[in-house]
């Protein structure tokens, strides 16, 4: 019996293997296919190289991102991943600045939170609110903390953690400006 149960553990993972083995490369060319299409629509019109990704420290996390350059080679946007945590868990969302530090667009790349409630994030009605976001000009946090962001209805948690998420990207940004290749 114990030889049996050994033998069907064997073969059970050495299909499970073959499988990974044959889908890896598959998924992971999805996800970076779908990186490069969130950095394409959250960056300045005028990008036109995609620097490779990039990793900056602060306040004891690591945060990726990607510079963008037109084609005299200056630097015209950057894109940041963030991940601030929702009601159903992290919100993923890529946000695009310009070198002025102005929000040109926001993409959440996964999220899990209630459907017809906090999903809704992922909705025009709601990122688009963010396009031309001057951060100096307007407070990031829901119009109930104070802010300028227009919530989603019946979902404040969510709201809170997208405003909070860009809030931390531009902090961020303000850190990549202070690297030793800055945005110029």
């Amino acid at each position: 019996m114990t030889v049996c149960l050994f033998a069907i553990c064997i073969v059970c993972s050495s299909l499970l293997a073959g499988v990974y083995a044959l889908t890896k490369e598959p998924i992971d060319a999805a996800a970076k296919a779908k990186n490069e299409a969130a950095i394409m629509e959250v960056l300045p019109a005028g990008a036109v190289t995609i620097e490779e990704e990039r990793t900056v420290d602060f306040e004891g996390a690591s945060y990726t991102y990607n510079l963008a350059y037109d084609q005299q080679g200056n630097t015209v946007g950057c894109a940041i991943n963030v991940a601030p945590v929702g009601f159903g868990g992290p919100v993923v969302i890529k946000v695009g600045f310009d070198a002025k530090g102005v929000i040109c667009n926001t993409k959440v790349l996964s999220q899990a939170e209630t459907p017809g409630l906090g999903a809704k994030c992922v909705e025009p009605a709601f990122s688009d609110q963010f396009k031309g976001w001057d951060p100096s000009a307007r407070k990031l946090a829901v119009r109930k903390d104070g802010g300028d962001v227009d919530a989603i209805t019946a979902s404040t948690i969510t709201s809170r953690a997208y405003a909070d998420g860009l809030a931390l990207a531009v902090k961020v940004f303000e850190t990549i400006g202070k690297t030793p290749m800055p945005l110029n």
